[in-house]
Parts: structure tokens; sequence; C-alpha cells
């Protein structure tokens, strides 16, 4: 019997391509939020990051939506091969969009205590660079996951370099002026958090690239594990 033969094949087949769409508008959902944080940080506008807040009850909700229709799917259908990684790699996938929903309330949460400072903002060309390289890492994994596309997955993990590269940069100018001038502490602080959310949010886009290697090519390249296990292999 062919999977398309098997009873329920059509349903399970709808089912699938209404939890890709649900992932789709979960990562819509939060590259818009990044965005939106970071609009609000740099024109430290309190409204559009309590706006910020507010629309991330919507992300935890699909992401809750999402999880129980890939376990149903994962319970009823008993997929195999390439539909039971993506459905696995779909409660992963689902879970790290949540968190970038988090990560970017946490900016706005940081731009509402700046706010509070009534102080001009530091310049620091690298955070919003920063911010739009996550938001395309983040972007191109999703794609490479709905895809099964395992060589825009590994591009995604060598883009999280210049993320983090940008990070030490922006730690160390946030550092020497701190160190200058003590009254810039309170806002350099807060601009840290901001840099520190952006580069976990890179490093969630990486775990999204990495389940999409995993679903095209059935490998796990999580902490070097595909290069460790094959030496393993051969030992």
């Amino acid at each position: 019997m062919t999977p398309q033969s098997r009873p329920g094949y059509r349903h399970f087949h709808d089912d699938l391509a209404a939890l890709t769409q649900q992932l789709l508008d979960m990562s819509e959902q939060a590259e818009s939020l990044v965005a939106l944080a970071m609009e609000a940080l740099l024109s430290q506008d309190a409204d559009k990051a309590d706006a910020v807040i507010e629309a991330d009850e919507i992300l935890d909700r699909v992401e809750v939506e999402a999880e129980e229709r890939a376990i149903a799917m994962l319970a009823l259908q008993q997929p195999m091969a390439r539909d039971l990684r993506f459905l696995v790699g779909a409660i992963k996938v689902s879970s790290d969009i949540e968190r970038v929903g988090d990560h970017a309330v946490n900016i706005a949460q940081a731009t509402v205590r700046m706010a509070e400072l009534r102080m001009p903002l530091m310049s620091l060309p690298a955070l919003p660079d920063m911010a739009r390289r996550a938001r395309t890492m983040l972007s191109n994994a999703l794609d490479a996951f709905i895809r099964g596309d395992g060589a825009l997955g590994r591009a995604v993990g060598k883009a999280d370099d210049e993320v983090d590269a940008l990070h030490s940069e922006i730690y160390r100018t946030l550092s020497a002026s701190m160190v200058r001038d003590s009254r810039l502490v309170p806002m350099a602080l807060e601009l840290l958090i901001v840099s520190r959310n952006l580069e976990r949010i890179a490093d969630l886009a990486t775990n999204i690239g990495e389940n999409a290697v995993y679903l095209a090519e059935g490998k796990q390249i999580r902490h070097r594990y595909d290069e460790t296990h094959d030496a393993t292999d051969q030992s």
C-alpha cells in the first residue's frame, strides 16, 4: 500500500499543509515583532514597545495550536521517514519561533525602561545592523525548514558568526562608554540587554536551520553532532 492509498492520507496531507502555514504565520509575526521592537527602541517610543508586549500573546497562542496539531498527527497517523522528521522538527521550530517573540518583548521592555531615563539614545550603528541580520536569519531558517533545504539551513548557521561578532563589538563599545562616563551606565546596560536578546534571536534562527538540515539529510548538526558521530563510527 502506497502512502497515498492509506486511509486518511488526504486528511493528513491537509493537516500538514495547515501546520506548514501556521509555522509561516508564526515566523512572519515574530519577524514583525522584532522589527517593531527595534522601531520602538530607535525612536524611544514607549507606545510601540507596549504594542510589542501585547502582541506577543498571539504568538504564544499559535505556538500551542501548532504543537497540538503536530502531536495529534504523530499519534493518529504514525508517519514515517521525512514526514516524521518534519513533525518532530515542527514542534521544535514552533517553540523556537515563540521564544523569538519573547526576546522581542525583552527588547521592548528595555525600551520602556530607557524612555523613563529621559536621556538621548546612544548611537550604536551596529545595533540595527545586528537586528537586520537576525531577522534575515530567521526568515531564511524558516524557508530552509519548509523547503527541506539543508544547504540554506547550514548557511544560516554560518551567518550567526557575523551576529556574534557584532554583539562583541557592541559589548566593547558600551563597556568603554561606561568607563568613560558613569552617567551612561543605566542606558548602556539596557542596550547590552537589547544586544544580548538580538544575539539570542540569531541563535534560535540557527536552531531552526539545524532542524532544516535534519529534515533534508537526516543528520543532526547540533553541537557538531554529525562530525563527532562520524568520527565515533569510524573508530
